[in-house]
């Protein structure tokens, strides 16, 4: 009995040491965990800004409508109530997919693998701060409108 521990124990250094040795490069695609953190990070930023984008939308409408000037200025406290109710929303739901895909993320490191987006209007729309670096996608104060 005493014999047998050290014959496994180096079994199974040896098989682990060939396992390594076997193995390829790894091409890990941190995508996913990127845009997670991003979410989880900014979206509570698209909800501090849900103000100021949705009033600049509404400003943006109101000079392009071809309405009575009774329209645009009806349309003014209504609509940025709208956009920023909409805005803080997105930004809420920005903030919960990021946490859903937090776990995927971490298990996608080490493979060449990505989830597609859960919540996309954050990859398509354009930011009053949108910053791509290698680490991290500085993307906040989304317009989730237009």
């Amino acid at each position: 009995m005493a014999g047998t521990r050290p014959r496994s124990v180096a079994l199974a250094a040896a098989v682990l040491v060939y396992g390594l040795a076997a193995a390829g490069p790894v091409g890990a695609s941190p995508e996913t965990l990127k845009r997670s953190v991003g979410n989880i990070l900014f979206g509570p930023f698209d909800i501090a800004c849900a103000p100021i984008v949705g009033s600049q939308t509404v400003y943006r409408n109101v000079q392009d409508v071809d309405d009575s000037m009774w329209v645009r200025v009806v349309y003014v406290l209504p609509g940025v109530v709208w956009n920023t109710t909409l805005e803080a929303g997105s930004g809420i739901i920005r903030t919960m997919s990021g946490l859903i895909e937090l776990l995927p993320g971490i298990g996608l490191i080490p493979f060449k693998a990505d989830l597609d987006p859960i919540f996309s209007p954050v990859e398509k729309s354009d930011a009053l701060v949108d910053q791509d670096t290698p680490v991290l996608n500085f993307k906040f104060c989304v317009n989730y409108v237009d």
